[in-house]
């Protein structure tokens, strides 16, 4: 099946950081845009550029044929797919339904298992790359589903991101997200203690990062944070909150697989120090506070 544009409402619900990002790609292409989001200023933009607002999770279901979410949440995607005015209850047969939150694998199934019961397709897309991968659509897109339903899907994917993956059952994309969060978890720790190194060593930051970037400690967040870092901006490009939330469904999942994550543990139990300390709404490079003497 070909989602084509004269025929194609989309609908996407959650206009945050990233989602208004991604939601403005799929509008700036030419595809009808109904979008929903708890805060309606968020979506003044998108609005202004041609979005039409829902008043309702409920009337967004209704209107669209595929539906995109991007929540901060899990218990904020339950009651935006379950319930009578949820979007199971309101798609209709043959319709698509997308979450590209990061929430929890064992929810991921149930959505999928639910849609299926009222005839619509399912995919878990979770994304990494953060504003900046949102804003330039090259997030890397990791999905759980059925083949046929992420073909359909695919070329809008593709209007968001440039790294996407059918990584198998549904649930499966969360899975897959939940790796990379346990790889970043880390990974962050040891840029932070690098640089603040680096401080107490009397050394230029940016010197350091000229040597190491390139090198085998090479890494995203060390080339995208750290330059935030320096300049002392901790705005959110994903939110300390939402990393916590992130990391807890990891240890969770982990667990429940009889897995042991020590580093991931321990990330987290610094990352809640942080958000403790005031810190749940900066970036996760805000972790540098809780090392830098500054």
């Amino acid at each position: 099946m070909k989602l084509s544009k004269e025929k194609t409402t989309i609908g996407f619900v959650g206009i945050g950081v990233m989602g208004k990002s991604m939601a403005g790609h799929l509008l700036g292409t030419g595809y009808p845009l109904h979008i929903y989001t708890r805060t309606k200023k968020s979506a003044d933009d998108l609005v202004a550029a041609g979005a039409v607002w829902a008043e309702s999770v409920k009337a967004l279901a209704e209107k669209c044929d595929v539906v995109f979410t991007m929540l901060g949440f899990p218990p904020d995607v339950e009651a935006v797919y379950f319930g009578e005015q949820g979007l199971l209850m309101n798609m209709k047969p043959g319709t698509y339904v997308v979450d590209m939150s990061t929430s929890r694998p064992d929810l991921a199934m149930k959505i999928f298992e639910a849609a299926t019961s009222r005839k619509v397709h399912a995919l878990d897309a979770p994304v990494s790359g953060g504003d900046i991968g949102a804003r330039d659509a090259r997030l890397s897109i990791m999905v759980g589903g059925d083949q046929e339903t992420f073909d359909t899907v695919l070329p809008l994917f593709q209007l968001m991101g440039t790294n996407i993956v059918l990584q198998g059952s549904a649930g499966s994309g969360q899975h897959t997200k939940m790796c990379n969060q346990i790889a970043i978890a880390a990974g962050m720790m040891g840029v932070c203690e690098a640089f603040a190194y680096a401080e107490k060593a009397g050394l230029d930051p940016k010197n350091v990062l000229k040597s190491i970037e390139s090198g085998a400690a090479g890494s995203w967040s060390l080339s995208n944070l750290v330059p935030r870092i320096i300049a002392g901006d901790f705005a959110p490009g994903f939110y300390v909150k939402h990393f916590i939330k992130d990391m807890a469904i990891a240890i969770e999942a982990a667990d429940s697989m009889g897995l042991d994550v020590p580093g991931l543990k321990l990330a987290k139990s610094l990352y809640v120090k942080l958000a403790e300390a005031g810190g749940e709404d900066y970036g996760t490079q805000a972790l540098y506070k809780l090392y830098s003497s500054k």
